[in-house]
């Protein structure tokens, strides 16, 4: 990955939605589904107390709105400042 994001914020790649129908097998469309709040920490920035708690590879969970999505290599990722990491979840 060639993004590195600075002082306190996090690169998040989204989760995969599965697709999702209803008990009577309409498939609900993206755009009637809520953005996912969940994600995938690719990198990291440079504050080292983040550093410290949030890892590559943790799966976090952030504010609704909060961060900047990016497109990179035709993927969506989502820019988070370390105040909208609400939590990270632990195996």
């Amino acid at each position: 990955m060639n993004i590195q994001p600075l002082d306190d914020r996090v690169l998040v790649e989204f989760e995969e939605e599965k697709e999702e129908k209803t008990a009577s097998g309409l498939i609900i469309p993206d755009t009637a589904k809520e953005k996912p709040r969940t994600g995938l920490v690719v990198a990291v920035g440079t504050d080292e107390d983040l550093q410290s708690k949030v890892k590559v590879g943790d799966k976090i969970l952030f504010a609704k709105y909060g961060g900047e999505e990016i497109q990179f290599d035709g993927r969506d990722f989502r820019i988070v400042q370390r105040s909208d990491i609400l939590a990270v979840f632990k195996n």
